[in-house]
């Protein structure tokens, strides 16, 4: 028993903890605003940071936190997903994450055209992955009418007055 309160307690704690980074995040694209728009360094109480090759310290964290905010909710959601085709999350996923690696590298010139690329190679194994796992499910559905016929059965006799 005490394990099951414990449990509770824990999925609790990590629900509580996803609301409030959920409620966080439409703040996460107006952190930019406090960043200087006419310098290309910003001294923080984390350490100085810079541009990156951006124009200026707002943009660069414009992109950053926008970012940032696209790969917390795409973790997120695929954290929480209970559906089979969860593992599609994955193809936004690495894109975001590659994206973000763009923003860092501010070597790059064309941030996102280069993620999609260097991306392919992570998101053609989930695709075909998800094409044969859906392939699977559609050739087995026949296995699963009769416990769906028997499920509307006791469905039907529950909410009706034959006892």
């Amino acid at each position: 028993m005490k394990f099951r309160v414990t449990d509770r307690n824990k999925n609790i704690y990590v629900g509580v903890v996803i609301s409030f980074i959920l409620i966080a995040t439409p703040f996460l694209f107006y952190i930019y605003k406090f960043a200087p728009s006419d310098s290309k360094e910003w001294d923080t109480i984390f350490g100085t940071l810079k541009s990156s090759g951006f124009a200026n310290m707002q943009a660069y964290m414009h992109a950053l936190f926008t970012k940032i905010t696209f790969v917390t909710l795409t973790v997120i959601w695929f954290l929480t997903a209970k559906n089979w085709w969860k593992y599609a999350i994955l193809v936004p996923l690495t894109m975001f994450l590659f994206q973000l690696s763009g923003i860092i590298n501010y070597e790059l010139q064309y941030i996102d055209e280069y993620d999609f690329w260097y991306s392919l190679p992570f998101i053609l194994p989930i695709i075909a992955f998800l094409i044969y796992l859906s392939y699977r499910i559609r050739k087995n559905k026949g296995d699963y009418s009769e416990i769906e016929n028997n499920a509307k059965e006791e469905i039907h006799k529950m909410f009706s007055d034959d006892l």
